[in-house]
C-alpha cells in the first residue's frame, strides 16, 4: 500500500531552493549520498490533498504552503529576505499570497478558511 508522497519542485537553481528550504523554512532533511553532493530530500510538514476540476488553463499541479497566521508568517519570511509577491488577499478558501523561491519559481502561501484535513 502507499506509505508516503514524494513531491518534486523543478527549479532553475536547485541548490538555492534547497538552501531556502533548509535555512529559511528549517525543514529537516537527509542528503542522498548516491547523488551529487548537496542533493537534499526534505521531510515535509503534515499535508493534505485536494482535487480540483481542470478549468482548461493548463494548470496541472500546485504546491501550497499552509500557515496559521498569514500576517505573522509573511513578516517572518520578509525578515529572512523572502520576496512576498503580493499582499495577502481573501480568496474565499483562505487568505492567500505567493512567495518567490530563490530559483525563480513561486509557491502559494495561505491561511485556510476551510476545514483542514492535515491534522487527521
Amino acid at each position: 500500500m502507499v506509505t508516503a508522497v514524494h513531491v518534486l519542485i523543478y527549479s532553475r537553481d536547485a541548490a538555492a531552493d534547497r538552501a531556502f528550504l533548509r535555512d529559511v523554512l528549517g525543514w529537516p532533511h537527509v542528503e542522498d549520498t548516491s547523488s551529487e553532493s548537496g542533493w537534499l530530500i526534505f521531510k515535509l510538514p503534515p499535508a493534505e490533498l485536494g482535487v480540483h476540476p481542470d478549468t482548461g488553463g493548463g494548470q496541472v499541479h500546485e504546491l501550497s504552503l499552509i500557515c496559521d497566521d498569514i500576517e505573522a508568517t509573511v513578516a517572518e519570511l520578509r525578515a529572512n529576505g523572502v520576496e512576498v509577491t503580493n499582499p495577502p488577499v481573501d480568496a474565499g478558501f483562505g487568505l492567500v499570497t505567493r512567495i518567490r523561491l530563490p530559483g525563480g519559481g513561486d509557491l502559494q502561501l495561505y491561511q485556510p478558511q476551510h476545514t483542514t484535513a492535515y491534522q487527521l
